[in-house]
């Protein structure tokens, strides 16, 4: 299986910029076979797309649950694949840390899963204190099971984004061989949810850099990298994917 690499652009750049590194992007990566994901602000998603072209793929950074209507300020799981994106994130701790509850991203699962060209991105993580206290495991299950209860997947494909919140742009990443039980025992545990036959994958964020990417990427159950502050920076992300 191919290892993927997001890039998680958040809210960093104006358009301009964000049409310059959709062009570096395109160029730099051109020959990815897909294995790229570019996610880019809302208002940016269209731009953006017309550059990329094939090589790149899109991905939105949150989805309203709701279909098309009067929902102010939220984009329907809908208009995404009309878009051009094929995946989405949801979850993401900045989010966690505004109110957003499982329960609420468990709906927005189920919006995108209504799409069958979207491939939820779902983030999950634990706080500095509760891997201190060695309570990453028992908080990760608990996210596991409410942000995936009552799905059914038949053969769709998920993919989990295990972010420790101490680590997200602290320069602090966590050790890769420590990464890699955290994925395998947060494949056994969404497995449990969703059965054993499911096609998940997991990727590993936080503090991920050219320098450190490849220890993960050699781990059996690290399946790819979620990417938030270098992936703005084209050589370095460039270096993070792997490209020669």
């Amino acid at each position: 299986m191919k290892k993927l690499i997001v890039g998680n652009w958040k809210n960093n750049l104006s358009l301009k910029d964000s049409l310059v590194l959709a062009k570096n992007y395109a160029k730099v990566f051109r020959a990815s076979s897909g294995a790229v994901v570019a996610c880019p602000s809302t208002w940016a998603l269209v731009s953006v797309k017309k550059i990329l072209g094939v090589s790149v793929k899109l991905g939105a950074q949150d989805v309203g649950h709701q279909e098309r209507g009067a929902h102010t300020g939220d984009i329907d799981a809908k208009s995404l694949a009309e878009i051009g994106c094929t995946y989405v994130i949801i979850g993401h701790s900045e989010r966690r840390a505004q109110g957003e509850s499982s329960a609420q991203i468990n709906l927005k699962l189920k919006a995108i899963l209504k799409e069958p060209k979207l491939t939820p991105i779902i983030c999950i993580g634990e706080s500095w204190s509760l891997y201190q206290a060695k309570k990453s495991k028992t908080f990760v299950t608990t996210q596991i099971k409410q942000t995936l209860a009552g799905l059914n997947l038949g053969t769709r494909q998920i993919i989990i984004a295990y972010e420790p919140i101490w680590a997200i742009g602290t320069g602090k990443a966590m050790v890769a061989s420590e990464a890699q039980i955290m994925h395998a025992f947060i494949k056994t545990e969404a497995k449990k949810v969703l059965g054993a036959k499911t096609r998940l994958m997991v990727l590993y964020g936080g503090s991920v850099n050219g320098s450190n990417s490849q220890t993960y990427l050699k781990k059996t159950d690290i399946d790819g990298l979620l990417v938030g502050g270098a992936s703005l920076k084209i050589q370095e992300f460039k270096k993070i994917a792997n490209i020669r």
